[in-house]
């Protein structure tokens, strides 16, 4: 195709759920028209009565005026079916993470969306190729991966397919711009920066609950630290279930030992906050989260019943274990090319995951420790806990050079 600008004025989202609001309310507060679909009408309804009120508690807040919150709402709009999203220049699928809903989404809208159209999936670790792949226009797919509350949360990370044209991810960029978001081009690999790292930092974290630890105690090291909260406290905010149900729906990883302790809570209702108890308890109305000994209990009975030898576990070894995690699977990011600089890679960690900003970011923070000490102190690691603790090669290369992760770029 010869078009090399895209203009991204007018935008349709595909889904009412809650991501599919904050992004609604993103497009709209930056000056795009958004047509809005949901397959259940009544659930668009209730959607669109919470953007309003959202908007009108800005008013009261005195962050808005009312013809500006009045603007707002006039740029949304309800779509009654694809059709109606035949002129839009951007699509932005928001349903929930389902690789073959998400194919099946595509392909229709690929045979409805004018050819200057971009298509984009707000999925936070699907492989946007395999999404792409169901299209006649790959070099126009692209990942939006927003974070929730995504009309409040700053980071946007944009993914590249293999076939995701320059102009595409320049036009994606420019829209982050004008939503107001810190944007990061991430490559296309399972849960892309930001969840792929997150997902070996919340394994140690899980892990060392069977080894002796509990929730409150890993929580207050990584938040002494200076995080915004430990990953027990932000499982309770997003909602434990949901990993609990994908997994159901996947068919896998339900009997990996590291999830046993989030499958019993999720089997006695302890969803997080919204049920008012999931690691920790909340008092009705309060977000406050209060140490519960039965959860202490539960996690002492499942490390026994799977063969652990529980021991104490100090706020250092918690620090450690989570940090280093973070860092070494960065490096194989970087190395990977799935990042382009390891800024890109603090930046994620800055303004997605709650990284203690005066520690610049978990590469700024090796860096700062010195690779040779990282590599000693993972090596270390690997000889204790197994062979996935060894150092990413990068680390190794880095650290015998003298090195450090601000320094490198890929070469093409």
């Amino acid at each position: 195709m010869s078009q090399t600008r895209f203009d991204i004025q007018t935008a349709a989202v595909i889904g009412a759920g809650t991501m599919g609001r904050g992004i609604v309310m993103s497009l709209a507060n930056a000056g795009v028209q958004v047509r809005w679909l949901d397959n259940n009408p009544e659930m668009l309804e209730q959607a669109l009565g919470t953007v309003a009120d959202t908007y009108a508690h800005n008013v009261r807040q005195g962050r808005i005026d009312e013809a500006e919150a009045a603007a707002r709402r006039g740029r949304i709009a309800k779509a009654a079916d694809y059709q109606a999203l035949a002129d839009v220049d951007l699509v932005i699928e928001a349903v929930y993470e389902n690789l073959e809903l998400k194919q099946k989404i595509f392909r229709e809208l690929d045979g409805i969306v004018k050819p200057g159209g971009i298509l984009a999936s707000n999925t936070s670790a699907l492989d946007i190729d395999a999404i792409a792949a169901v299209t006649k226009r790959p070099e126009q797919v692209v990942g939006l991966h927003f974070f929730s509350p995504a009309h409040i949360m700053k980071l946007l990370e944009i993914v590249r397919g293999a076939k995701t044209s320059k102009a595409v991810l320049d036009a994606s960029t420019e829209l982050g711009k004008r939503m107001g978001k810190v944007s990061v081009i991430a490559g296309n690999c399972q849960g892309f920066i930001g969840n792929r790292m997150l997902a070996t930092y919340v394994r140690e974290a899980r892990m060392m609950l069977l080894e002796g630890a509990y929730p409150h105690q890993v929580d207050a090291a990584l938040q002494g630290f200076g995080f915004a909260m430990g990953p027990f406290r932000m499982y309770d905010v997003v909602g434990i279930d949901l990993e609990w149900r994908a997994r159901e729906l996947a068919g896998k990883g339900q009997d990996e030992a590291e999830v046993q302790i989030d499958n019993r809570l999720c089997e006695l209702g302890r969803f997080g906050q919204k049920s008012r108890m999931g690691y920790y308890r909340y008092a009705e109305g309060s977000r406050q989260a209060e140490h519960d000994p039965e959860v202490d209990a539960l996690v002492q009975r499942e490390s026994e019943r799977l063969g652990f030898q529980r021991r104490e576990i100090g706020s250092e070894e918690i620090l450690e274990r989570c940090l280093l995690a973070l860092v070494n699977e960065g490096a194989k990011i970087l190395e990977e090319g799935m990042a382009e600089s390891s800024s890109d890679i603090d930046t994620v960690y800055l303004y997605g995951y709650g990284f203690p900003a005066e520690v610049g970011g978990p590469m700024t923070w090796a860096d700062r420790q010195g690779l040779p000490a990282i590599r000693d102190r993972l090596n270390a690691l690997a000889e204790q806990h197994g062979p996935h603790w060894r150092p990413a090669e990068l680390i190794d290369s880095l650290a015998t050079l003298g090195g450090r992760f601000v320094d490198y770029k890929k070469e093409a």
